[in-house]
C-alpha cells in the first residue's frame, strides 16, 4: 500500500508544480487600450501559452482595477494572464 501512496503524491505535487508555473509564465505585450470604466485593458500579445492562445490583440479584465492606473496607452509589458471565474484576467504586469 506505501508504495502505490509514494508515487500517487509525487504525480500530484508535480501537477502542482506544473500548473504553478505555467500561470506565473509573463509573456510580452503592448496596451492598445485602458478602460478605467469598464475595468478593462486592450492588449497585442505574443502567444499565452499557459491558455494555449495564439499571437493576438484582445480585451482582458483585471484583477485589481488599480493596476489601470499604472498602465498607459503604447506602454510595452510583461503580464500574466489567467482565466478566473471563467473571464480571461490580467493578475499581474512588470
Amino acid at each position: 500500500m506505501k508504495t502505490i501512496i509514494k508515487p500517487a503524491v509525487a504525480v500530484l505535487l508535480a501537477f502542482s508544480f506544473a500548473s504553478g508555473a505555467f500561470a506565473e509564465e509573463f509573456t510580452k505585450g503592448t496596451i492598445k487600450k485602458v478602460d478605467l470604466k469598464a475595468k478593462k485593458v486592450t492588449l497585442m500579445h505574443e502567444a499565452l501559452k499557459n491558455l494555449d492562445m495564439p499571437a493576438m490583440t484582445m480585451v482582458f479584465q483585471v484583477a485589481d482595477e488599480g493596476m489601470l492606473k499604472k498602465l498607459k496607452k503604447g506602454e510595452n509589458v510583461e503580464f500574466v494572464a489567467e482565466r478566473v471565474g471563467g473571464k480571461l484576467t490580467v493578475t499581474k504586469v512588470k
